[in-house]
């Protein structure tokens, strides 16, 4: 009779071992469990830890709460401007009710990435190139929102969608580079010309300051002259000023006087010849070149 006893208790101590194993179920921290009872839904949804069902009745279905990464294939279109590219995208998304995203849609990832292709193709053909390429920011958004008012309806929630890259024809590259070529040179001659008339505008000074100091001109003149002598590879012909010549003129008595009448000039005096002499040697150490004489004076 003993052993009778004994022999059932180990019958109903194994019995509910296998029941605890068969009934026994543990949710990872980044899950939700969703219980089906005979098919119907069970409103408690089961949180990370250890759980039981009962055997054979429920089953327990693990749906994964973590943000999922879904590349979009390239989608090719034409947009607004009639222009063919090639886009492809990512989409960001995390089911946030695990019971609606194993009951509204079949396979709710499959769901969200054939949502996520059509939009793409809609978005290209309403924008036009230039937005594709420069402003991506509002073109994300406007697929965020198509995506994600229906993806509420399937307990998904889309967190995010980056445009990747937009793929041009070779032509198109092209051309884009001989517009940005042609915009570059445009700036480069607007900004010649302005430097061309900041710099008349100042020659236009100078040449005023100039034109009430005479002195200034010669000083001018000479610092050209010592510039163009630095080189020592020219040869340099010095117009000497008339109004030296007349100071020369007027202090050297018996001096040039021209004939009345006659378009010839009398012959230098002496005195004459010796001051031009003096003057170019003064030019002539000044400026380190030698002054060659006019070519009425080489006859005098």
């Amino acid at each position: 009779m003993i052993e009778e006893l004994l022999m059932a208790a180990a019958g109903a101590a194994a019995a509910a071992a296998v029941y605890a194993a068969a009934a026994a179920r543990v949710v990872k921290q980044y899950e939700r469990g969703v219980v089906f009872r005979f098919g119907r839904l069970r409103d408690d949804i089961r949180s990370p830890g250890f759980t039981m069902i009962v055997p054979v009745v429920d089953r327990l279905h693990k749906v994964n709460m973590q943000i999922v990464t879904m590349p979009v294939p390239a989608q090719e279109g034409i947009t607004r401007d009639n222009v063919t590219v090639r886009v492809d995208a990512v989409v960001y998304f995390k089911v946030v009710d695990a019971a609606d995203a194993l009951v509204r849609v079949e396979d709710y990832k499959f769901a969200v990435s054939q949502m996520a292709q059509t939009s793409l193709r809609s978005i290209i053909g309403k924008s036009d190139l230039d937005d594709l390429l420069s402003n991506r920011e509002k073109l994300n958004q406007g697929l965020e929102l198509m995506l994600d008012s229906p993806a509420m309806g399937w307990g998904v929630a889309i967190d995010r969608v980056e445009i990747k890259d937009v793929s041009l024809p070779e032509t198109m590259k092209r051309s884009m580079a001989r517009q940005a070529e042609a915009d570059r040179e445009r700036r480069a001659r607007v900004i010649n010309a302005d430097a061309e008339l900041q710099a008349s505008k100042k020659l236009a000074e100078a040449a005023g300051v100039m034109s009430d100091q005479p002195a200034a001109l010669q000083l001018r003149l000479l610092q050209t002259v010592m510039a163009v002598s630095a080189e020592k590879n020219s040869t340099l012909v010095l117009p000497i000023p008339v109004e030296l010549l007349r100071f020369l003129e007027r202090a050297t008595p018996g001096g040039p006087a021209e004939v009345e009448g006659s378009s010839a000039a009398a012959p230098l005096s002496e005195a004459y010849l010796k001051g031009r002499a003096a003057a170019e040697e003064a030019v002539e150490d000044l400026t380190g070149t030698s002054v060659e004489p006019a070519p009425h004076e080489k006859h005098a």
